[in-house]
């Protein structure tokens, strides 16, 4: 159980991400809560498998998908989780930031997190649409692309997007 506590505590550092769109003043040391229809341990392949409507949320950060896999490794003495899957409809929300895409990947030992396949950010009237976005939780820096997989963007292989403009003074 201490393996799970840890995967899903490492799905709120998603909550760190500084991407075009960003998520801010996230309290990633906030306990961390999860629901899921079902749980799997597979030990011998070091990995965790919550399914069926998951929920992750921490501190006003919620992340839901259809299933996440936690992959992790016993080191140290202890249960470190190198890497999370979220796939089947995710989504990421923040206060007025909402996040989609077909999957997510966060790879806990290069600090990047990966959403693939029909990227859609929205922060109040902002929007950004592509294939992939990849957060750099080390440099702060954020890429989306209109490229993922073949069959995961409905962008055309381009970036597209709205921002709005506050009126000026002439």
């Amino acid at each position: 159980m201490t393996g799970l506590c840890a995967a899903m505590g490492a799905a709120a550092i998603l909550s760190t991400a500084s991407s075009a769109q960003s998520i801010r003043n996230h309290n990633s040391n906030a306990p961390v809560d999860f629901t899921a229809g079902s749980l799997e341990l597979q030990d011998r392949a070091d990995r965790v498998v919550l399914a069926g409507g998951v929920t992750v949320t921490q501190a006003g950060l919620v992340l839901k998908s259809s299933r996440l896999t936690a992959a992790y490794s016993n080191a140290r003495g202890g249960t470190d989780v190198e890497r999370l899957d979220a796939t089947g409809g995710v989504t990421i929300t923040k206060d007025d930031l909402h996040a989609t895409s077909n999957a997510a990947i966060y790879d806990l030992n290069s600090s990047l997190i990966t959403l693939i396949g029909n990227v859609n950010l929205v922060q109040g009237s902002n929007k950004l649409n592509g294939g992939r976005l990849v957060i750099d939780l080390n440099s702060g820096r954020s890429t989306i692309n209109g490229g993922g997989p073949a069959g995961t963007s409905t962008s055309g292989g381009r970036v597209s997007g709205t921002f709005t403009v506050p009126p000026r003074k002439n």
